[in-house]
Formats: C-alpha cells, structure tokens, sequence
C-alpha cells in the first residue's frame, strides 16, 4: 500500500484523466488517498495520472 497525495487539479485535463482520478478515489486537491499498487490495473492508472500526483 503507497499514499499518494493530489497536488495538481484535473481541471483542464482530458475527460479519461479526470475519471481516472475519481476512480482511484480522489475528489479534492490535496487529498491523500492509500492505493494498493501491487495490482497492476491500479498501477496502470496511477501512471496514467502521475503528473497530478505526489507518492507520499
């Protein structure tokens, strides 16, 4: 289990990013959200949105 923490806003971005945030749990800035990254289908969608995230 690794914490991530949303330090960018999905605003502006592509609609497939800004499901892809709410799918892994995020809905606010700032929001720190434990993901299981051992499963590769969480994984593939952490890399999706990287750029808006920060690994804790």
């Amino acid at each position: 289990m690794v914490k991530y923490e949303q330090v960018k806003s999905g605003i502006g971005r592509p609609q497939d990013q800004k499901d892809t945030l709410l799918s892994l749990g995020f809905h606010r800035m700032h929001q720190v959200v434990e993901l299981d990254t051992d499963n590769p289908c969480i994984a593939g969608m952490v890399r999706k949105v990287e750029h808006l995230l920060k690994k804790i």
